[in-house]
């Protein structure tokens, strides 16, 4: 069977590692557990995953700590996992530090599988983007976002952004001007796996606009259509 990628486990409860190890192999994919942060630190760097699976609460160092370390080098997915319910300001707190998911446990078979393709998906994606006859340059005196290179410039100044954040950002620039819809949204950022999040689109979209907007307050690009969706727009269609 060929390998369909790396993931690479950081969970202390060696039962539930154990069993996703298992399911995952069994899947096609290759797959290595840590049982602390830092082991799950030091395997990131020897094995160099497609995919991260952390768990929230970790020994020694923490999930939210071991997910700001691998952003500082890596744009790898990184789904993480907690055993409470997740409010949407631990997943803005996740979204700050580079988290692109949050699965509650105990995992779900067909979700977790649906997430992990969806996720190495997107990575795909974003690391690959399609050629096509649209444009894949933005660029004004603030913002540049650079579609080909996945290189995206604030105030002249490169941002790092996540898989997930770029696909979006990316989204909008390829229909910029355009009413993108909640469903539109889901479907062509994230699949068909996440057409009932509909909460996902607003809380992604908050924090892309930390990231690239001058002041979040009064967004210059991306623009609520409210009750609808979103809309991009330059400053120089503004």
């Amino acid at each position: 069977m060929t390998m369909l990628a790396r993931v690479l486990i950081i969970e202390d409860d060696k039962e539930l590692s154990r069993l996703l190890q298992i399911d995952l192999r069994r899947n096609g994919y290759e797959a290595i557990t840590a049982s602390n942060g830092l082991e799950g630190l030091r395997l990131f760097q020897d094995s160099h995953p497609d995919l991260v699976v952390l768990d929230v609460a970790l020994p020694l160092m923490n999930g939210m700590q071991v997910c700001q370390r691998i952003r500082e080098v890596s744009d790898v997915p990184i789904l993480m996992m907690t055993a409470h319910a997740v409010s949407e300001e631990e997943i803005a707190e996740g979204l700050n530090i580079g988290a692109d998911e949050f699965m509650l446990k105990p995992l779900r078979n067909i979700e977790f599988h649906a997430r992990v393709r969806a996720l190495l998906r997107r990575a795909k994606t974003a690391e690959n983007y399609p050629q096509t006859t649209q444009p894949t340059v933005y660029e004004d005196d603030y913002l540049v976002v650079d579609l080909g290179g996945r290189r995206v410039s604030v105030n002249g100044e490169e941002i790092r952004l996540t898989p997930t954040e770029f696909k979006l950002l990316a989204t909008f620039v390829r229909h910029r001007g355009q009413v993108l819809t909640f469903q539109q949204l889901l479907e062509q950022v994230w699949g068909y796996e996440y057409t009932r999040e509909h909460h996902y689109p607003r809380i992604y979209v908050s924090h892309l606009r930390r990231k690239i907007e001058p002041d979040i307050k009064n967004p210059t690009y991306i623009q609520n259509e409210y009750g609808v969706g979103y809309r991009f727009v330059g400053t120089a269609e503004a």
